[in-house]
């Protein structure tokens, strides 16, 4: 299939999740797909031969949510997003809202900070400049809520109410930067707020809630704008190929009910990602509070008892 928006996609047939899921390789997302599978398992096999153990789960996050980038952009959904507002609407939603959460509980930052070789004194390799870049201010203002959350936002608003997305489905450059940025905004959003690997901006967890609210609602607004059109806002799609038999304001509906309803998954999946990882901060302070009690000889008990005992001494008097 072209991917370019041009071409064999006008003559696509009526959509089936058949044809839909039928394998139809975008060259630039397969050999993206493929090259992260291929360093992420040379980072964990790196890891086994010295001894080192890395978390199968994190191992299966990462591999799903590289094939959940595959499904959106190496089938026929990428033929028929070209063309059709709902197809596309479930790719932008996979692909920045489903995509990173996967990907960041896979936790590939940190397997490579372990997993790359060390660099000899006085010289920088690719570890270090991972760890420069992690701790660097570029770093510190993209992974901010005050640039992550109107980021979010922009991506629907400024991109769908604007000439800008129709520029970008003109050409298969366009669409594939657009895609990307899809992902990459996905990324740098949910990374502070429920990502595994290290980063310069980690609040506490009441705050990583409250992000997590602070975005999710104009998916559902963006998605009930759509719903509520009565005649359709992209230009793209404002005359879909008579081969398909949709009518362009029935599609359009239909991506804005995929958007409003897709907003509550990666909210729930977040939440309870949240909530599982600050149990777990939880018990590993308490376990280091009774190893530290052990250690001493718990003398913060004893000085409270001791404090105790003199009240008692000096109500007695």
């Amino acid at each position: 299939m072209d991917h370019s928006g041009h071409g064999m996609t006008t003559d696509l047939p009526p959509f089936t999740l058949e044809r839909g899921l039928a394998f139809s390789p975008d060259t630039f997302f397969l050999v993206s797909c493929l090259l992260g599978l291929a360093l992420y398992a040379w980072g964990v096999v790196r890891l086994r031969r010295r001894g080192d153990a890395w978390p199968v789960g994190r191992t299966v996050f990462f591999t799903v949510g590289v094939l959940t980038v595959a499904l959106v952009m190496c089938t026929g959904l990428n033929d028929y997003g070209m063309v059709m507002f709902s197809v596309h609407m479930v790719q932008h939603m996979v692909i920045s809202m489903l995509s990173p959460i996967l990907l960041l509980l896979g936790a590939p930052v940190t397997l490579a900070l372990r997993a790359l070789p060390v660099a000899a004194r006085g010289s920088k390799g690719p570890r270090e400049l991972l760890l420069m870049l992690l701790h660097s201010r570029y770093m510190r203002v993209v992974t901010h809520p005050g640039f992550t959350i109107p980021m979010f936002i922009a991506s629907l608003y400024a991109l769908y109410f604007t000439p800008l997305f129709d520029f970008l489905m003109e050409s298969t450059a366009g669409h594939i930067a657009m895609m990307v940025h899809f992902l990459a905004v996905g990324l740098v959003f949910f990374w502070p707020i429920m990502g595994v690997d290290p980063g310069p901006h980690r609040p506490g967890y009441v705050m990583r809630m409250l992000e997590l609210f602070a975005g999710m609602p104009f998916h559902a607004f963006f998605g009930i704008a759509l719903m509520m059109a009565s005649e359709p806002m992209v230009g793209t799609y404002t005359h879909p190929p008579a081969s398909l038999g949709i009518d362009a304001l029935a599609d359009q509906n239909a991506a804005g009910g995929i958007a409003w309803a897709f907003s509550e998954i990666p909210s729930v999946v977040v939440l309870v990602a949240l909530l599982y990882q600050w149990y777990h901060s939880e018990q590993r302070a308490a376990k280091r509070s009774d190893r530290a009690a052990d250690r001493d000889g718990d003398k913060e008990l004893e000085a409270y008892n001791a404090y105790l005992a003199s009240l008692q001494v000096r109500g007695g008097r």
